[in-house]
């Protein structure tokens, strides 16, 4: 019991923190830009690509109850601002489906999607890329 107590403290204190393990001051990188007499403020955002995974063996219970979970995690990233677009692609590819991160670094983007619980189980991974826009624009 006292061992078992140990474990699960070991567990818990090595689960990652982000908020210890980023910079919450950081701010994405922009630059003014002027194009057909309008002025822009362009952004650095990362666009990560979820790519098929090597372990697709799961059960279709499993599957469901990993996209069910997938699903919140990239919710709440988008519900905290940390993603501004997300979603499925055509399915043609090996390209499952994208999001784009709103997050100081690179290696911000790659953490918070290495922590999805898909790409955790190896039925996706991550492909992250930095992608320049137009600061506050969306798709119409």
């Amino acid at each position: 019991m006292k061992y078992s107590a140990l474990i699960i403290l070991f567990a818990l204190l090595s689960l990652p923190v982000f908020a210890q393990e980023t910079d919450s001051t950081a701010q994405p990188e922009t630059f003014e830009y002027e194009w057909a007499g309008e002025k822009f403020t362009m952004q650095k955002y990362f666009i990560v690509f979820l790519k098929s995974g090597p372990e697709r063996s799961q059960t279709e219970e499993e599957a469901m109850k990993l996209q069910q979970e997938h699903l919140a995690y990239l919710g709440g990233l988008y519900e905290e601002g940390i993603i501004n677009l997300n979603g499925p692609s055509g399915g043609e590819s090996d390209i499952r489906g994208f999001s784009v991160y709103n997050v100081a670094t690179i290696e911000q983007a790659r953490k918070y999607a290495e922590n999805d619980p898909m790409v955790k189980a190896g039925r996706l991974v991550v492909e992250v890329h930095t992608w320049w826009l137009a600061k506050g624009s969306g798709v119409k």
